[in-house]
């Protein structure tokens, strides 16, 4: 169970984050939001698909670590082994959060920093701190800041993004067959990814319109990122290997 509840340097001033990659410290998942301003990362080293929110329903831009739930193949015994991690995983065990807040301009919704204290992350032993002796932001937190806002930004950014794919009839379903060399195979079903031949077909003042909106750019990048595919099957084969 989470348990959010608002950061701050008198209650948590003691307060530890341990920062190493491991299963035991929720970082076995199959995959993570992600959003444009972060696709030329991601890309590097993960597929790019497009899933369906749970709770909303909407699409969502998702980095792929494995084929089926609670698998990372980017995940061993050392920890995460390629050097980006997505955002949405290295901001735990901390999230944003809203409050309202009343001023002469009348009430407004203002961002803060939430923190899950049932998260398995919370330490006061070991690892980061996040609060100085007389509670100052560590480096550590300020780095936590500086990557809540990426995401909120990001995830904003996600919603114009998303709305011109779909005006643009430009998402498309997909099925994904895998035959792995001990000749087991894996269906992941369920997923969307850009259509190219769409994509190719639009009109002049629409591929204008994208890119000056700055969406065209990291649709190429979704699309380069699915060369990855085969860096998910490699490492599935290492295991089987193993």
């Amino acid at each position: 169970m989470a348990r959010h509840v608002l950061l701050n340097n008198v209650e948590h001033k003691d307060l530890r984050i341990i920062t190493t990659r491991s299963a035991e410290y929720g970082d076995k998942v199959m995959n993570a939001l992600t959003f444009p301003d972060e696709f030329r990362s991601i890309q590097a080293h993960y597929p790019i698909f497009f899933g369906k929110s749970a709770d909303t329903g909407g699409f969502q831009p998702l980095a792929m670590f494995g084929f089926e739930q609670e698998e990372n193949l980017f995940l061993n015994s050392e920890g995460w082994d390629v050097p980006y991690v997505p955002l949405t995983i290295e901001r735990q065990p901390f999230l944003i959060g809203f409050q309202q807040r009343s001023d002469v301009g009348g009430v407004t919704r203002q961002v803060v920093v939430h923190v899950d204290m049932d998260h398995p992350r919370i330490s006061h032993e070991k690892g980061e701190r996040v609060f100085l002796e007389h509670g100052g932001y560590t480096e550590y937190l300020n780095r936590m800041n500086d990557v809540l806002y990426s995401i909120h930004e990001g995830v904003e950014r996600n919603k114009g993004f998303l709305q011109a794919l779909l005006d643009n009839d430009l998402l498309e379903s997909f099925t994904l067959d895998v035959e792995l060399n001990d000749g087991t195979g894996h269906r992941l079903a369920g997923f969307y990814t850009i259509n190219e031949e769409r994509l190719g077909n639009l009109e002049p003042e629409a591929l204008a319109r994208l890119n000056g909106e700055g969406y065209l750019l990291p649709i190429y990048m979704v699309i380069a990122s699915m060369s990855n595919i085969r860096e998910l099957i490699r490492r599935r084969n290492a295991l089987l290997e193993a």
